[in-house]
């Protein structure tokens, strides 16, 4: 699960935004001002996202994240009023990933979320775990036997979840649809290919924004199916 530290010294801002990001499934920890912010990160090696107010006393959120960047380079959202257009400018220059203005709508702070997430994962500054497969934003963990896109859970079948970890083991190479009946069903492949056919569809309609321009399953025409490779 995808933990992330907010920090900020109102306490009503923390526990709002831990409400948001619990309810979309992801883990929190909180820090009220930027020295206990740090000392968080640096407790926690599975934080992968930082929401860190400007404005605190004791450290403020500049001179936090010059902190954070000397120890992680994972990605820190600002969260800044409309008068802060300056240290929005400088925190970008600095090393911030994105930032916020209150007061925020909580589907556009879950949508910068999701983004800032999915950049770091895809530049592989998050190694996958073991029994993890990533390619883009579809997260494949095998233990769990679970399939996440953009941190969202997708509910597939036994086959569609076969298929999707056989393509996603060797992206790039390419699988005919006897290949794949053989792998995922363990029979005879002789006359498979609509049944093949038939499941990569389905997948699609769960793991594509637009099934009929696919981003992640790929036809090679004549020869099978494919994960595209170096997804972004």
């Amino acid at each position: 699960m995808n933990k992330i530290l907010v920090c900020d010294d109102e306490k009503d801002i923390v526990r709002a935004l831990e409400i948001y990001l619990k309810a979309e499934g992801y883990e929190t920890c909180s820090a009220c001002n930027g020295r206990e912010a740090v000392m968080r990160l640096q407790e926690n090696n599975d934080i992968c996202l930082v929401l860190l107010d400007i404005m605190m006393p004791e450290m403020d959120g500049i001179e936090t994240l010059a902190e954070i960047r000397n120890i992680s380079n994972v990605p820190v959202i600002f969260l800044t009023a409309k008068s802060e257009d300056a240290d929005k400018i400088l925190g970008l220059n600095i090393g911030a990933d994105d930032y916020i203005t209150k007061p925020f709508l909580p589907a556009e702070l879950i949508a910068r979320v999701r983004s800032s997430i999915r950049r770091y994962t895809m530049l592989g500054s998050i190694k996958p775990q073991q029994d993890e497969l990533i390619s883009g934003g579809i997260c494949l963990n095998d233990l769990a036997k679970e399939v996440r896109l953009d941190g969202e859970p997708v509910s597939l079948t036994k086959t569609e979840y076969d298929i999707l970890k056989l393509l996603m083991k060797e992206p790039g190479r390419v699988f005919s649809p006897n290949e794949i009946y053989t792998e995922v069903w363990g029979g005879d492949p002789y006359g498979t290919e609509n049944t093949v056919a038939v499941h990569i569809r389905r997948l699609r309609e769960k793991i594509e924004i637009d099934p009929a321009k696919p981003r992640y399953i790929k036809v090679v025409w004549g020869r099978g199916y494919k994960m595209e490779k170096d997804n972004k």
